[in-house]
């Protein structure tokens, strides 16, 4: 490896101080502070930090749509004038076929003195008959194209009224918590020392705090793909019944599984509790805490799929907008048909220490 310039290292030492800062100021509000206030006030601090990334996401898609719906509008006005010439064209033909203007045909196919008059009379009529035939599927077709791009503009433009309304909404919550928040802080002796800790959490998170949940739920959708290998290699957890199938995983073995899979879930604990999975750890001066639910869903393929119900971070819970993002981003699903391509899922519950997964064969 090339050693690296001097501009380089000194930006590298001055990241690395930065980051040591961090770290040394994050126990000062990592661990739960006596006043609740106090902790509701830098929970909404942080939520209005992924409120706003979530509207400079929804910004782009906004951007993004705006430019194919004006892309879509302008081809949808290019087709309506190239079919313009074969819509007249088609009406022409009806008119004809209408006003009984190829009837001629047929009167010239009676009025042939001879055979060899007869096959040509044919030749002609057939010839008129199947340029008729290609005008009107011609027209056909291309209709049916255009009336396909109405509809997909129109889809397109009830996509950017729900983004708009979206961003209005985000835009609304961002607005009120900054409200609540300076409305927490007046007339609070220790506002600028709060004012302060909010501005280490907000860096703290966007430098390492979003990173490191992201890792952590990067690792798990990893370990998630392999749990069809790992069920085939342990059917202990795995009864028969007819064409019904359980998976019965206790939360010990999941744990153990896991911990297979990454070291980072050394330090993490899973259980099941009420219903739900709660995977909860802490490194130096990082808690993270992610509570969800499964549910059984069809599309766009049958599996498990895993919801997302409460993050904390040190403590902090998440807005709803960082969690969705990271389902969507990370896939913490467990699909039946990678053990056996026949099996559907019907059911999961967690239910006294274990998730239960029950299995039909598709008939």
């Amino acid at each position: 490896m090339a050693f690296q310039s001097f501009p380089t290292r000194l930006a590298l030492i001055t990241l690395m101080a930065g980051m040591l800062t961090l770290w040394c100021v994050m126990p000062a509000f990592a661990e739960p502070s006596n006043s609740e206030e106090t902790r509701l006030l830098l929970e909404k601090s942080l939520s209005v930090v992924e409120m706003d990334n979530e509207i400079k996401r929804i910004q782009i898609q906004q951007a993004d749509l705006t430019k194919e719906t004006a892309s879509a509008k302008q081809a949808l006005e290019q087709q309506e004038q190239q079919i313009e010439h074969k819509r007249e064209q088609a009406g022409k033909v009806l008119r004809a076929y209408y006003m009984g203007d190829r009837d001629i045909w047929l009167t010239a196919l009676l009025s042939a003195r001879s055979i060899s008059d007869f096959l040509m009379v044919m030749e002609y009529a057939d010839l008129i008959f199947a340029h008729d035939r290609d005008v009107m599927k011609l027209y056909k077709e291309e209709y049916a194209q255009l009336a396909q791009g109405i509809e997909q503009l129109g889809k397109k433009q009830q996509e950017l009224a729900s983004i708009e309304q979206r961003l209005t909404e985000q835009r609304t919550r961002v607005l009120a918590l900054q409200e609540q928040i300076e409305g927490g802080l007046a007339g609070r002796s220790d506002a600028d020392k709060l004012r302060l800790m909010m501005e280490e959490l907000t860096s703290y998170w966007e430098s390492i705090g979003l990173y490191e949940v992201k890792q952590h739920f990067s690792a798990l959708s990893k370990a998630m793909r392999k749990l069809p290998d790992w069920l085939q290699n342990n059917k202990q957890y795995l009864e028969t019944s007819g064409l019904t199938y359980t998976i019965r995983i206790p939360e010990d073995a999941l744990n153990k599984f896991l911990r297979e899979q990454d070291d980072r879930f050394e330090q993490f604990s899973f259980s099941f509790e009420d219903g739900s999975l709660t995977a909860y750890g802490k490194r130096d001066a990082l808690e993270l805490s992610v509570s969800g639910h499964y549910t059984v869903e069809q599309e766009p393929r049958n599996g498990i799929i895993f919801h997302v119900d409460e993050l904390l971070f040190n403590g902090l819970s998440l807005p709803d907008t960082t969690k969705q993002e990271l389902e969507k981003q990370f896939d913490l699903g467990f699909y039946p048909s990678f053990i056996i391509s026949f099996l559907q899922a019907t059911d999961v519950e967690i239910k006294d220490g274990e998730l239960i997964v029950t299995l039909q064969v598709k008939l």
